[in-house]
């Protein structure tokens, strides 16, 4: 699963970007309650790629939100990056939850703009039978966004076996998809899964995308108004040179 959780907001409307905008600062009780649904809904995957949490900060009452949600879902091995570190006022984060134990988990810096932007990559067995799953959150700017990816390519092409998922803020159709594509063995989705805005789901722009050697059995978006995104979900079968020889992410 890959899932973008707005710090744990629940956004149902449009209006609520403007009369829910003071929880993106202060803390608020409804939070960890909206925190426990999303925990309840990740707790049926084994691998969670996290977008938007808080490594514990004012605003999450100094709860960081990737280890609130491994120990409600039940996943005994998790890892936080913090993107933006706005001291105590926020702790701008991605996350990853997983059922296996990594033999390899580390920090890839990504180009931009503004400085502070990373990726997440994760590495399951060893040599030429491993499975590295990279986690991403790209910028709001195309031109990053091509740099970005760009990057992540040249990451990407050192593994037979890839998983990256993350929400990439374009399209499958667009450029710097296009470049993705074109620079490794990730394969496009044959259709488009819409999962912004969650309560009326029109671009698609949350990803999960494999190599060749990794079969998809299902792809789907849950309807859970959580977020302002939807959570993208993927059944995988794996390689039996591949430890893990079953994976929902």
């Amino acid at each position: 699963m890959s899932y973008n959780i707005q710090v744990g907001i629940s956004t149902k409307q449009p209006h609520h970007y403007l009369t829910h905008s003071w929880k993106h600062v202060f803390p608020h009780s409804q939070r960890l309650t909206n925190l426990d649904r999303v925990a309840r809904l990740l707790s049926g995957f084994d691998l969670v790629g996290l977008q938007e949490v808080d490594a514990g900060s004012m605003r999450s009452n100094y709860i960081n939100l990737a280890e609130y949600l491994a120990l409600k879902g039940g996943f005994p091995y998790w890892y936080h990056q913090v993107n933006r570190n706005i001291g105590r006022i926020a702790k701008h984060s991605n996350g990853l939850l997983s059922r296996f134990q990594p033999v390899e988990i580390s920090d890839i810096p990504l180009p931009g703009l503004i400085p502070g932007r990373n990726a997440i990559m994760a590495r399951y067995g060893s040599g030429k039978d491993s499975l590295a799953v990279f986690m991403l959150h790209l910028a709001l700017s195309r031109r990053a966004r091509l740099r970005q990816l760009a990057m992540i390519s040249e990451r990407v092409n050192d593994y037979q076996h890839v998983i990256l998922m993350g929400d990439m803020n374009c399209r499958t159709s667009s450029p710097e998809m296009n470049l993705l594509f074109q620079r490794t063995c990730l394969r496009a989705p044959l259709e488009e899964t819409l999962t912004f805005p969650s309560w009326r789901p029109q671009h698609h722009i949350d990803h999960i995308l494999v190599t060749s050697g990794l079969e998809v059995l299902k792809v789907q978006a849950l309807h859970h108004a959580y977020s302002d995104h939807l959570p993208i979900i993927m059944e995988l079968l794996l390689p039996d040179s591949i430890p893990l020889l079953r994976l929902a992410a």
